[in-house]
């Protein structure tokens, strides 16, 4: 039997999603880097109808009565075979025909691996190939937020995605995993405590106590919701330790969050994903009405808006642990942003993130959910973010909003959190010193002859003349700064006057000195 074409995703990023709890590695002749596009489930008595890069999960069979299926499978350019049984000469028969062989855990059940595998491939590449978010990153940026262990189900409380961790699992959650159901007992005070009912009906985070009896411990769970329309649920397993104290709060954002990724499976995810992504570019830039924005999220037009944009502080070498780091940053900015406003939009440009909070209250509140959103990066996702604040008016002035926020990072400021307000002057200096640094014909060549003398002499003339024209003129204040005795800096004054031939009691010449030494320096 096959099942439906899928996108695909490689055969490491499948694993990572299924996870070691259910499949192990027997063998990977040609490694791990191909690309799963199918699921295909074979029954006994299928005939091998397979294709290539199709994962073939091969029911009823075990050791060497497999032998035969499993060389014809990988004849027809099967990527992988999952089998429930070890043995050595099916593993060699693998390994022969250079096809990747799976040890199922036998209390697996088939269809949730079948589930599993199916989502992991789905999420792996959209319509053009391009990576989009998954439910399983999404899974562990909402561990790291909450510090417990997360489970995403559907309504029929079959799990769509959870979390990995070393930290150790109760008997619902391994049971859960394996697409077997929890123990009725407890299954049966959830119903009777009406917690399916509230997940179902609310947005309610909904804490769940302990049954030590049971082997189970503390959760608290959230429904998924499009609308009135219940999608499913998470649930968070409490592990070795307490949750943290903003886990509630993160798990409503993450609800939201979630809710576009089911809608989205159920749709066409690449063209929902790009609608609402296209919305905010194209509002950013200007090149689309508030009005054409507000009315698709459902947004007051004439309200204040608050621009936020995010980038990376810490640059990266490998550009796969820098795309990594992106994509945790992304999924940690749209849980944060759609628990603090529902209409949130988020999208990346270049290298940064943007996001976008309609019907604004106050700027204070924008400010505080920001420098949460950094300081949550750091602490749970160890990256480290710097971000700018923009406030429009009005959402017809979110590209405004933008490039004021883009003036503060791109002056470079070694500060987490900012908007234009607080640094205005370090923004003008740095864009008139980038003004300078790209126009050479602008500059005056004489001062060009300090730099020169420093290097040739060894000397210290232009960062004495800074020191002295940012104090002012204040002989004694400069030389304190550089711990020199007054007469010593005099003496470099007058020698820097000298050599360059300016008058630094001309007011013009003192600032266009300042702005160029600064940048002589700073180069």
């Amino acid at each position: 039997m096959i099942v439906q074409p899928a996108k695909g995703a490689s055969l490491r990023q499948l694993l990572l999603a299924i996870g070691d709890q259910l499949v192990e590695v027997l063998t990977a002749p040609r490694g791990l880097d191909d690309i799963a596009h199918d699921v295909v489930i074979l029954d006994p008595d299928d005939a091998p109808d397979v294709r290539p890069g199709d994962v073939v999960l091969l029911i009823g069979l075990r050791g060497r009565a497999a032998v035969p299926v499993v060389r014809a499978a990988a004849r027809r350019g099967a990527l992988a075979i999952a089998v429930k049984s070890r043995d050595d000469v099916l593993t060699q028969a693998a390994t022969d025909e250079g096809v990747a062989l799976l040890a199922v855990r036998p209390d697996a059940r088939w269809e949730q691996l079948e589930s599993l595998a199916r989502s992991g491939i789905l999420s792996g590449a959209d319509a053009e190939g391009e990576a989009v978010g998954d439910l399983f990153s999404l899974a562990q940026t909402i561990a790291a937020l909450t510090g417990g262990l997360i489970s995403i189900e559907d309504t029929s409380n079959r799990v769509l995605a959870y979390s990995r961790s070393s930290d150790e699992v109760d008997e619902l959650r391994r049971l859960s995993i394996l697409g077997r159901q929890g123990p009725e007992p407890y299954m049966q005070m959830l119903r009777d405590w009406g917690v399916y009912q509230r997940l179902r009906e609310s947005e309610e985070v909904v804490p769940v106590e302990e049954r030590p009896e049971l082997g189970i411990r503390r959760r608290i769970a959230v429904g998924v919701h499009a609308g009135n329309q219940p999608l499913g649920a998470i649930w968070v397993q409490e592990g070795a330790t307490a949750l943290l104290p903003g886990a509630a709060k993160a798990l409503v954002g993450a609800a939201r969050v979630t809710a576009l990724h089911l809608v989205r499976s159920r749709n066409n995810p690449a063209a929902e994903m790009r609608l609402r992504e296209s919305l905010l570019e194209g509002l950013l830039d200007g090149n689309t009405t508030a009005a054409a924005v507000a009315a698709n999220i459902g947004a007051d037009p004439l309200a204040p808006a608050g621009v936020v944009v995010f980038t990376l502080a810490d640059a990266a070498a490998d550009r796969s642990v820098l795309e990594l780091r992106r994509a945790e940053m992304t999924n940690l900015i749209a849980v944060h942003t759609a628990a603090y406003r529902r209409a949130a939009l988020v999208t990346t440009l270049g290298a940064r993130v943007y996001a976008l909070l309609p019907e604004l209250r106050t700027s204070e509140g924008v400010l505080a959910l920001t420098k949460d959103i950094v300081a949550a990066a750091r602490k749970h996702v160890g990256i480290t973010v710097r971000a700018a604040v923009g406030v429009a008016a009005d959402l017809s002035r979110t590209a405004t909003a933008r490039r004021e926020a883009d003036r503060v990072l791109d002056a470079g400021l070694d500060i987490p959190v900012a908007s234009i307000a607080d640094v205005r002057a370090q923004v003008v200096l740095s864009e008139l010193l980038t003004l300078l640094g790209e126009h050479p014909e602008i500059r005056d060549p004489r001062l060009d002859l300090l730099a020169d003398y420093d290097a040739r002499h060894a000397s210290n003339l232009v960062p004495s003349v800074l020191a002295y024209l940012e104090a002012l003129g204040d002989v004694r204040a400069a030389a304190r700064g550089l711990n020199v005795h007054p007469n010593t800096l005099r003496y470099r004054i007058r020698r820097a006057t000298e050599i360059a031939g300016i008058d630094l009691d001309d007011p013009k010449q003192r600032l266009v000195t300042q702005l160029q030494l600064t940048l002589t320096k700073a180069g």
